[in-house]
């Protein structure tokens, strides 16, 4: 490949697909489309820039003079940029519209006018809505919940039009929950080892016994590469695992790596408004292709702890972590006065 847009690829998911094209196709021109919104980070992309690997332009997708000027040329579009914090979506909807929705949109339309040959889109499980029994194929019917799955399902109604109207090469990807290094901590599990690293409690929606599927965003990163060689013009995938857990399960699994006892650090809070039981996927079509995720949770818990551990100063402002504290023993120091 000559040229590989990758969006959002500042971002979480984004910056370990990027890693993973940048070892791919190391003659491939790699340029990461990111508006830099609080949870994407240049940090998560330093040895790439500093090696001048990737080049980024900071730009909105939702502006379509951005959205034409940087795909010109390109051989592969990887959408990966959302706003994807269902809390989030319950506050401020519009914004998940705009960038979801209209983003998509603008995006679609530049990769038309250039004749963009494919385009890989980073849909989400959560499109499906509830699971409570058994799984959810490609062929499920959509029933989104809440502001942030309905519009990631509406993005994906746009580029079902695409491909009718334009035959637009699109090919869609719907994933389970992620996790893994560079995570920003209002997901469950940085969240949750930020919270034991700082010494507070573990804050569980309702009753804490929602269940959702963990993938590793290295295995994800693998499938969307997959995919963007082998994948087929047109068609859905779910990529996803079968390693389930309750959110009282990951709120132990991350306060036994502690060496905590999960009743005496786990704390219950108000739900949302809607908080769907259980999202399951199944991942038949990709394993059949020849993809099979590598990697575990409860395996990854150790090496999760020691990034964040030796990265927590990035994430003071949202932890509310005071200026120059320092760590000691999984509680804070306090600041000393000059």
């Amino acid at each position: 490949m000559r040229k590989i847009v990758v969006t959002g690829g500042a971002g979480f998911a984004g910056s370990h697909i990027v890693d993973r094209f940048c070892e791919r196709f190391p003659s491939a021109s790699i340029v990461v489309f990111d508006r830099m919104t609080y949870a994407s980070d240049v940090r998560n992309l330093t040895r790439h820039i500093l090696s001048d690997r990737i080049r980024l332009i900071v730009a909105d997708i939702a502006d379509m003079e951005s959205c034409l000027r940087i795909v010109e040329d390109a051989s592969l579009v990887v959408h990966a940029a959302a706003e994807s914090h269902v809390d989030n979506s319950f506050g401020n909807s519009r914004e998940f519209t705009r960038t979801n929705v209209l983003g998509t949109h603008c995006l679609l339309e530049a990769c038309r006018i250039h004749k963009v040959p494919r385009f890989v889109h980073i849909s989400t499980d959560e499109v499906y809505g509830e699971v409570p029994e058994g799984s959810a194929d490609e062929q499920s019917v959509l029933d989104p919940t809440n502001p942030y799955s309905a519009s990631k399902a509406a993005a994906e109604m746009i580029i079902r039009g695409y491909i009718r109207s334009f035959s637009t090469p699109v090919v869609v990807v719907r994933a389970n929950n992620l996790y893994g290094i560079r995570q920003f901590p209002e997901k469950i599990v940085p969240r949750f080892i930020s919270h034991m690293l700082l010494g507070r409690k573990l804050p569980l929606h309702g009753n804490g016994q929602a269940r959702r599927h963990y993938l590793s965003a290295r295995d994800f990163a693998d499938a969307v590469v997959f995919l963007a060689e082998r994948g087929k013009i047109g068609e859905t995938y779910n990529v996803g695992t079968h390693e389930e857990y309750t959110n009282t399960d990951v709120a132990g699994l991350i306060a036994r790596a502690f060496t905590r006892d999960p009743e005496q650090v786990i704390e219950f809070v108000p739900d949302r408004p809607f908080n769907d039981s259980r999202y399951c996927i199944a991942s038949d079509k990709m394993r059949q292709l020849g993809w099979m995720p590598r990697r575990s949770l409860a395996a990854d818990i150790p090496s999760l702890v020691d990034w964040y551990e030796d990265n927590l100063q990035r994430y003071a402002a949202h932890l509310d972590i005071p200026p120059n504290a320092v760590l000691s023993g999984g509680s804070l120091l306090p600041v000393q006065a000059a």
